[in-house]
């Protein structure tokens, strides 16, 4: 095993042919679970395999991202760390590898884990690296909205075609813009892609979106991914959120005033709140 500087312990290094790595984080920046959840389904469709874990001491707060206790029948059989795993793998009809990285935003030492980061990428020769969050947004369930920044001009330019909106925002941020900033004067280029949320909208991934967004990776990294299975999850979904929706008047009318505005070409944020009770989650919807 290698350790990196102690933040990231590598099992081996991969040799790799002109890797993209693509990184998620849970936390902050994760709504509906796109981002982190859009990362675990490419790990699972390329059948990838693990080669590296930061360092969980260093980097996360327990008493805040706290380990998940698995206990049955008075046993305790699993105990899973905060933290995360990084992957690699060549997709089909692929001229490059990806490296994907699954993991919690960390809580400690932001500037360190990026570092040791970049490193580790130095060390597998990445050219690019796309970072994934997703937020709440005054959309509605049936949109697809992607926002990004990237580091250089000539990124961007593979960006725009794809419908990607620019972002203009000044405020708290996450580490995917720390993560593009240390990659733009290590002289390696660097995106952030954010999906817009439905703020009526809770519990498990937007499966549309991901769908949307992983048809957006596979153009930008050169790669075929079939997104069957999330549409399809998506449109019995979305038939049942209908029935609920005309049940519902105040869904209805914050969807409305969303449509409106839409059309309107307004796109800032209303003043309306939905208590708790009236929002629809997406739990309810699996399985089913």
């Amino acid at each position: 095993m290698i350790a990196l500087e102690n933040s990231f312990h590598v099992d081996f290094l991969p040799k790799l042919k002109k890797p993209m790595l693509i990184a998620g984080f849970g936390g902050w920046g994760n709504a509906l679970n796109v981002s982190k959840g859009m990362v675990g389904y490419l790990i699972r469709k390329f059948q990838a395999k693990n080669f590296a874990t930061p360092n969980t001491d260093l980097f996360y707060r327990f008493d805040e991202t706290r380990p998940v206790a698995t206990i049955n029948n008075g046993y305790l059989k699993s105990l899973e760390m905060p933290g995360g795993r990084l992957f690699f793998s060549t997709p089909p009809q692929s001229d490059c590898d990806l490296i994907l990285f699954e993991t919690e935003e960390p809580n400690l030492r932001w500037n360190q884990f990026v570092a040791h980061l970049i490193d580790l990428c130095k060390k597998l020769e990445v050219t690019t690296i796309i970072t994934l969050g997703s937020m709440w947004d005054n959309v509605l369930h049936t949109d697809y909205v992607v926002s990004g920044i990237a580091s250089n001009e000539s990124l961007w330019k593979t960006l725009e075609p794809e419908g990607v909106i620019p972002i203009h925002y000044q405020g708290p941020s996450s580490i995917n813009s720390l993560i593009i900033k240390e990659s733009a004067k290590r002289g390696l280029q660097c995106a952030s892609l954010w999906s817009h949320c439905p703020y009526y909208l809770q519990g498990s991934p937007h499966y549309g979106l991901m769908a949307h967004l992983g048809r957006l990776l596979s153009k930008i990294g050169g790669f075929e991914l079939d997104t069957q299975e999330l549409s399809s999850k998506w449109e019995k979904m979305l038939a049942r959120f209908q029935d609920l929706i005309q049940k519902d008047p105040n869904i209805q009318e914050v969807v409305r005033g969303m449509r409106k505005a839409k059309v309107k070409g307004m796109v800032a944020m209303q003043n309306k709140t939905i208590n708790n009770g009236n929002l629809i989650n997406l739990k309810d919807f699996l399985n089913s």
